[in-house]
């Protein structure tokens, strides 16, 4: 989510709109007010401590944030001629500015409530009580809502009740200048792997969350290596990407820690824990790798999928939500049940051994990643914020957005 706004935005800017973002101030040393790229503004706002913590917990601070917001936009004396909000908090917030204001309200989700509670584990994992409830708000009265594909549409439409008639779908892009195939010895150096040249390495990149199937991936890793392949059992190594404090604490919920769970499968020098990585260096792990692994128990669209197509490495995934969307089966990589360990071994124990096979998926998967581009998703919302805006008198040249996002 993060990434889409930021990116959707400096689009936006590029075309001379002018953005405002309104996001929630972890860290108070940070300016209130930064302007990234011409046209458009980061305004960061309280909500509870200015600190990062367990967005399941942000909710009663949101009257906080409006009112914060509103005392902003009163000393600028500023208008909007429309809410762009992205995520259910965010969602709650715009409903209370588009009723003061008189301004169209335009919602993209990201991840359902209903749907993450379905596959959460145990009931610390479940999301926060108010979510489904806002969620139904939103849809009920948002102008438009974007989904990122036809099975995220028809999830809203089925769970929610939504009007189908409102739904847009319009799914996220990738930065192709910055997610590219980068030689493989030389993305190896880079990263420090330059020892690896015969080696294969899978690379999970993504929250250290239960929904998103890390332990999953783990048994199949077990599986691989102790019954369909043992022979290559020092040729293979699993890098994981991601973790902030938020997710690190729900890994730790479920009693899957770190160096804890290497040992409780197994797996001790197979899984390297690398923690976060910047968007700049996720290109030389992706092109490094021989297969990115997406054992997701729910997934919105799969922008991680999207990034490793562009960097042409192919991609096993779970066939959930909007990942059958992204990774073609058999065409731009292999989709696997999800939660079946044993189904993501088999797939990985293909796509490791028959290297045309791999080479066929990487050039098509880096050939479709190409449709992807970030100016076509912007020129896909400026088409939409046009048809939204008809229903009222045309608006400035310089149209005006304001956009949450948490």
């Amino acid at each position: 989510m993060n990434v889409y706004v930021r990116e959707l935005s400096r689009e936006l800017g590029r075309r001379g709109l002018e953005v405002d973002v309104y996001t929630r101030s972890q860290d108070p040393t940070l300016p209130r007010l930064s302007e990234p790229w011409p046209h458009v503004r980061v305004i960061r706002l309280p909500a509870g401590p200015e600190q990062p913590y367990d967005r399941r917990l942000v909710f009663p601070h949101l009257g906080e944030f409006v009112a914060g917001l509103r005392a902003f936009v009163a000393g600028q004396g500023l208008t909007y001629d429309l809410i762009h909000s992205h995520y259910w908090l965010s969602g709650w917030v715009a409903l209370r500015l588009q009723q003061e204001w008189q301004v169209p309200l335009i919602q993209m989700f990201h991840t359902l409530g209903q749907l993450k509670n379905n596959v959460a584990p145990s009931e610390q994992a479940r999301e926060a009580r108010e979510r489904a409830q806002v969620e139904a708000e939103i849809m009920a009265r948002a102008d438009r809502i974007v989904a990122a594909t036809p099975a995220d549409k028809s999830q809203m439409v089925e769970l929610y009740g939504a009007d189908p008639g409102r739904i847009t779908v319009l799914s996220p892009g990738v930065d192709l200048g910055l997610f590219r195939p980068i030689p493989k010895v030389e993305a190896r150096h880079y990263v420090g792997l330059s020892n690896c040249d015969e080696d294969r390495l899978l690379l999970f990149v993504g929250r250290l969350d239960p929904v998103k199937g890390l332990n999953v991936l783990f048994e199949a890793l077990c599986h691989l290596l102790r019954d369909l392949m043992p022979q290559w059992r020092r040729r293979v190594c699993l890098a994981v990407i991601g973790g902030d404090s938020d997710s690190l604490e729900a890994v730790r919920g479920e009693a899957i820690c770190l160096d804890e769970v290497k040992e409780r499968y197994g797996l001790q020098e197979m899984v390297a824990f690398l923690g976060s990585r910047s968007q700049d260096m996720l290109p030389y792990y992706y092109s490094a790798a021989d297969v990115c692994v997406m054992p997701s128990l729910y997934e919105s669209f799969g922008l991680v999928a999207l990034e490793a197509m562009a960097c042409g490495t192919p991609v096993v995934a779970s066939r959930v939500g909007g990942l059958p969307y992204v990774v073609r089966d058999g065409e731009s990589g292999l989709l696997v049940p999800d939660n079946d360990p044993a189904a993501l071994a088999e797939k990985l124990k293909l796509i490791l051994t028959d290297s045309q096979l791999h080479d066929r998926l990487a050039a098509r998967a880096h050939e479709i990643a190409q449709g992807y581009s970030w100016a076509r998703v912007a020129d896909s919302i400026v088409g939409l914020y046009g048809e939204v805006l008809t229903a009222r008198a045309a608006g400035p040249a310089r149209l005006r957005i304001g956009q949450t996002a948490r």
